[in-house]
């Protein structure tokens, strides 16, 4: 029944795939064929070309673990330059870990030998334990291809070494396992529990073995050995043509970063750029939805982007952020810790977060709430949903402010009301500036010192919830309550009111208050006298 049960999955997953390969299909057509009508968004093609690819290799890889399960999985090996073709499609595979600054080595003694093998396998076989090791490699460090032949030359080993974390002993007893998707190194990265599993299958498949040596805190090394002799297949595992170059690799890796400008760079924003634009921190692992949301919403907000939480801690503490965009399942620090970071820490709690997953369960939704964000929004999205979140969420924080101000104006009311963190550190700045109304040389340092805080940090918290900087924060609160003392004594000289509320320049106040209230203050004064 188990079995029965086995196969019916498998012609299942079989068919799924096929189905979905075949829009997939149509897709790229298409993309080709607005690249011909309109050449001029290339690098949009690009984004969705390489999409495209990632897709029909992991579905593949589903239709290759399916198909193995039933036994349906063939070989069908080739005469051609061994080495040449491993070589080929190593040096391919490099952009998936220059990515990260890692050094790439390829070696293969001879670097000239015919034999027979299959292509395809063995073309799988180098990209899983190559995009293995470029996802669990320490940045900076190294990844090592190394190929030779036995003795007698009808075998070759791959080694494939990097300097990684390692596996634990516990672990390797299941590492070919289907579905282990390397929890002993799940804070560095993410998988489907498929390649390892698949690339054995492939493995065996093509009469080979393969072994795993691996230290704690120092690497791994995996060692494929296949044979090379026509004498290894049976008649019906091997194509007879003349001997010729084998077909470039499938797997041809085009580099992001190479169609990726640096966002985060000053002067990339041209069509919004001014101080009362809301920035936005989008942090995302995979790059290229990275750039397709940057992409998307630079016309609306200033953009910044992370590929994980470490990245995103770094630009926090630098940029004036006013919301942060980002996915759950990264590498480093995940969206989860990100968010509890945030939260916990006073200079950053008021950060509003929008998470994103590809989860669906309510759980997931309740587990990120729980951590702190704001909203929570699943994959895949449309645009205008999360703009509408974008904007609800700057909307709401304008109505605070606005709601704090109208508090703090109206006498007697309670300050023990139920308050948000937002409202309390708004009215604790606020008490301190008015602690110090009438000292003209109190300003930001002097407020920061006071709050115990940065300027820096005082300037971002700020900004976030008033969308003011700190100076023209402080001259708000003196014009308003100069408007206060004018209405309350309708007498007092336009000098001695802006001394009392901090200016020393009375002409400057006058600016200041004509530009807030849109009258002068004599004339205001006159109108209040004109009433009395």
């Amino acid at each position: 029944m188990r079995v029965r049960r086995s196969l019916q999955m498998s012609a299942i997953f079989t068919n799924i795939t096929h189905e979905l390969l075949t829009p997939l299909t149509v897709i790229s057509a298409s993309v080709d064929k607005l690249r011909e009508e309109e050449p001029e968004y290339g690098h949009d093609y690009d984004m969705m070309q390489l999409n495209i690819q990632r897709m029909v290799r992991l579905l593949q890889q589903i239709l290759e673990t399916s198909k193995s399960e039933a036994g349906e999985l063939k070989l069908l090996v080739a005469q051609g330059d061994v080495m040449k073709y491993v070589h080929e499609t190593a040096i391919c595979i490099e952009p998936l870990l220059t990515r990260k600054q890692m050094k790439f080595t390829v070696s293969c003694q001879p670097e000239s030998m015919m034999g027979w093998i299959d292509t395809d396998k063995l073309d799988k076989i180098i990209y899983n334990l190559l995009s293995n090791a470029a996802k669990y490699a320490k940045e900076g460090g190294e990844v090592a291809l190394r190929a030779k032949t036995n003795a007698t030359y009808d075998k070759i080993l791959i080694e494939i070494s990097d300097t990684g974390e390692g596996i634990s002993p516990e672990t390797m007893k299941q590492l070919f396992k289907r579905f282990q998707d390397g929890k002993y190194r799940q804070h560095h990265t993410i998988g489907t529990g498929l390649g390892l599993s698949l690339t054995r299958d492939l493995v065996y498949l093509h009469h080979g073995n393969i072994k795993c040596k691996s230290e704690v805190g120092v690497g791994t090394t995996f060692s494929v050995t296949l044979p090379i002799n026509k004498e290894a297949f049976s008649p019906d595992e091997i194509f007879e043509r003349p001997s010729t170059e084998f077909t470039l690799p499938k797997h041809v890796i085009q580099d992001i970063h190479a169609i990726t400008p640096d966002v985060n760079a000053e002067g990339e924003y041209d069509q919004v750029d001014d101080d009362s634009t809301s920035k936005i921190l989008i942090v995302e692992d995979n790059l290229e939805l990275l750039m397709l949301m940057q992409q998307l919403l630079k016309s609306y907000y200033r953009v910044y982007i992370a590929q994980n939480g470490v990245e995103a801690m770094k630009i926090i503490k630098k940029k004036a952020i006013d919301l942060i965009i980002s996915d759950v399942m990264m590498p480093e620090m995940d969206g989860y810790e990100l968010t509890r970071t945030l939260k916990g820490d006073p200079n950053y709690d008021h950060l509003p977060i929008i998470l994103l997953t590809a989860k669906t369960q309510e759980e997931d939704e309740q587990e990120a709430l729980e951590a702190g964000a704001d909203e929570f929004l699943t994959k895949p999205f449309r645009l205008k949903d999360l703009k509408l979140r974008i904007d609800n969420i700057i909307e709401n924080r304008k109505r605070l402010l606005a709601e704090t101000i109208q508090r703090s104006d109206e006498e007697g009311v309670d300050a023990a009301k139920s308050a948000s963190p937002e409202e309390i550190f708004l009215e604790r700045v606020q008490a301190l500036v008015m602690s110090h109304l009438d000292d003209d040389l109190y300003d930001r340092n002097q407020l920061a010192a006071d709050l115990g805080t940065s300027a820096s940090t005082l300037y971002n918290k700020l900004r976030t919830i008033t969308g003011m900087n700190v100076s023209t924060y402080i001259r708000d609160v003196r014009l308003k309550e100069a408007y206060k003392m004018a209405v309350q004594n309708p007498k007092i000289r336009v000098s001695d009111l802006a001394y009392s509320v901090g200016f020393h320049d009375p002409r400057y106040f006058a600016t200041c208050f004509r530009k807030q209230f849109g009258i002068q203050p004599k004339e205001f004064l006159d109108s209040l006298l004109s009433k009395s």
